[in-house]
């Protein structure tokens, strides 16, 4: 085994070292495996962290979404109850609230995209990072490195940065700079490179089809830039990459091979080609795309033997535990990989200082939700929110040209009451007679035109269909019979019509007919004010769409 702990990403001194060779000698081969794991904690119940998680010696945790205060309290209980310091992980793509409950919604990597400023992406990774800190986290699973290539890709949208691979690079260095001010080190995801295809690897193997040369300018490029820059982990994707797996072993038989079951893609393409010298993360195990390969009895020894040095949870850890002990027994998996990967796993725990210091003083979690913190989301609204089209001149709207508002939202996700709620009263405030659409009124509706102008006198859309795991589209879908009702767009040419987006920003290939469209791509408070001041003509419009919201059709644009 040879890791060179002084070099990138590690960069440890002598002291460190000898905590990190010490440490690994005085572990049993129980705390050696158990150190690969990386589970969610479902319950901060001190009964389930001590016997479902401490008793398997897990080298870390992420803690489902929850209260600051409780989530902090778990995780000193797991410091404070395990003999060798926990990596702490949390989803800090867009703020911490993929950690903490009361955190600050900051806004999507496309918004910052949007912006065009880095200085936006620094703040979004000082802002997670930092309040994700105060409560015990010290490994951000971000930023998103991704490039958004192909609009019907259902899971990378407003996750991306843009289709740009400098720019992407930028955002990424920017967001981990706010990272290492804050001691926590990120996890640049997902390689070999996800959004050039239409599917989500949740729920089958997704498939990077790009040659090997046009990767080298793209992925590549962000991949070797992020490395040299010193990122200290990186996530690898139930992602395949035909043409490097081939290259690097062109006796390799045919069909998908997830990255996180290829050697030739984990130790090949990013160990031995771009030089990585950091810890190498799974993306989470109970994934389509990662069992659907082989039994997972196999595929869990099969990973770590492939050149993963953690594994991201599990379908059951106790299963998994045995499922890594018994590759060993019969060989997929040798003592010498499991000591290298424990030996990365320690270093960057180490690099942390965790062998120092487990966990933040409480005083520091007076940052969590800061004003400082929604001032910075704010002025990144400001320069995000995009104007697309308003072909038709319906901007600026004011209540004294259309009163009677009927207000749409769209999506069906958990955050639409919120958001309904919300604009209901910021554009009752404007002086709007505000109507908010009710599926369940369509049974009552008149179905003719002049019901509809008699009630209103224009429409105002807001889109909030949220990127989420485990959908094959996030399109619109209607709440309507035969172009009934007053949820699809056939009144366009009766009233003004007005659609915003506050998430996925393609939605115009669903509403090709409504002439003023306008990207937000966050749907938090922020954006939201600052939509209505752009929609009331109080503000201009800023933002510069980083992808293609026309989707490769001209007619879109007219």
């Amino acid at each position: 085994m040879s890791i060179d702990l002084k070099a990138k990403p590690f960069c440890l001194n002598d002291e460190q070292i000898h905590w990190v060779r010490d440490t690994l000698a005085s572990m049993t081969e129980d705390e050696r495996i158990g150190q690969l794991f990386l589970p969610i904690a479902y319950s901060a119940d001190e009964n389930y962290l001590r016997y479902e998680m401490l008793r398997y010696h897990v080298g870390g945790v992420l803690f489902k979404t929850s209260p600051s205060r409780e989530v902090r309290g778990a995780l000193q209980f797991m410091q404070d109850n395990s003999r060798i310091p926990l990596l702490c992980a949390a989803n800090l793509e867009f703020g911490s609230t993929g950690f903490l409950e009361d955190g600050t919604l900051f806004g999507q990597q496309l918004g910052i995209g949007a912006t065009g400023d880095p200085t936006h992406a620094y703040r979004m990774g000082y802002v997670s990072c930092r309040e994700a800190a105060a409560a015990g986290c010290r490994f951000a699973f971000a930023p998103v490195s991704d490039l958004d290539l192909n609009w019907r890709n259902p899971i990378i949208n407003v996750r991306s940065y843009g289709k740009d691979p400098d720019k992407v690079l930028a955002f990424c260095k920017a967001y981990k700079r706010g990272a290492d001010e804050n001691n926590v080190a990120v996890s640049v995801k997902h390689f070999p490179g996800d959004g050039v295809d239409e599917v989500d690897q949740h729920l089958l193997v997704s498939v990077n089809t790009m040659p090997i040369d046009e990767w080298e300018e793209t992925y590549g490029k962000v991949y070797r830039g992020m490395i040299e820059d010193g990122a200290m982990s990186f996530m690898v994707g139930h992602i395949d990459h035909p043409a490097w797996r081939h290259r690097l072993n062109p006796d390799l038989p045919e069909g998908t091979v997830p990255a996180t079951l290829s050697r030739e893609l984990m130790t090949g393409l990013l160990r031995d080609h771009l030089g990585f010298n950091g810890l190498i993360i799974t993306d989470a195990t109970p994934m389509v795309g990662f069992n659907c390969s082989m039994k997972r009895a196999d595929a869990v020894p099969a990973s770590i033997a492939a050149g993963a040095d953690m594994f991201l949870f599990n379908k059951s850890l106790p299963e998994d535990f045995e499922y890594m002990k018994d590759g060993i027994r019969r060989g997929l998996l040798t003592w010498e990989r499991v000591d290298e990967a424990v030996t990365r796993i320690l270093a960057m725990k180490a690099a942390l200082g965790l062998h120092e210091k487990r966990m933040p003083d409480e005083g520091d979690m007076a940052c969590i939700g800061c004003t400082q913190h929604h001032a910075w989301a704010r002025e990144m609204a400001d320069e995000a929110v995009t104007l697309v089209k308003d072909t038709e001149g319906s901007l600026p709207l004011s209540p004294k040209k259309t009163k009677r508002l009927l207000l749409e939202v769209l999506g069906g996700c958990p955050s639409e009451a919120r958001i309904a709620a919300y604009m209901k009263d910021k554009l009752t405030a404007e002086g709007f007679e505000v109507t908010l659409y009710q599926p369940e009124d369509f049974a009552t509706y008149q179905f003719g035109v002049r019901p509809f102008t008699d009630a209103y006198d224009a429409v105002l859309y807001l889109g909030n269909i949220e990127n989420a795991s485990n959908k094959t589209t996030n399109r619109i879908n209607w709440n309507t019979f035969w172009g009934h009702g007053n949820n699809v767009p056939w009144f366009v040419h009766e009233v003004p019509t007005v659609f915003c987006s506050l998430a996925n920003p393609y939605h115009l290939i669903d509403v090709p007919m409504i002439r003023t469209y306008i990207n937000c791509y966050s749907n938090n408070a922020e954006t939201l004010d600052a939509l209505v001041e752009k929609l009331m003509g109080r503000d201009s419009f800023r933002g510069v769409s980083p992808t293609d919201p026309f989707c490769g059709k001209d007619y879109l644009r007219y």
